[in-house]
């Protein structure tokens, strides 16, 4: 049997509790999380950058995707 990845994206999480957002993936087993990150610049979109990912990158196990 084949194994997959599921790697959920964030994009429609509570931007206000990211962290919280990412600790209940980790206790619901998930190993992987997809941030769509949109500038404003390729796509009309503004969601979260590097910044905000650089400082959650520390406060959770997940691979970010």
């Amino acid at each position: 049997m084949r194994e997959f990845i599921l790697s959920p994206s964030l994009l429609s999480s509570d931007f206000g509790a990211l962290r919280s957002e990412l600790a209940a993936l980790e206790e619901a087993g998930l190993k992987w999380v997809h941030w769509d990150v949109m500038d404003g610049a390729f796509v009309p979109n503004i969601t979260f950058g590097p910044p905000v990912i650089k400082r959650l990158r520390k406060t959770s196990k997940l691979f970010f995707d």
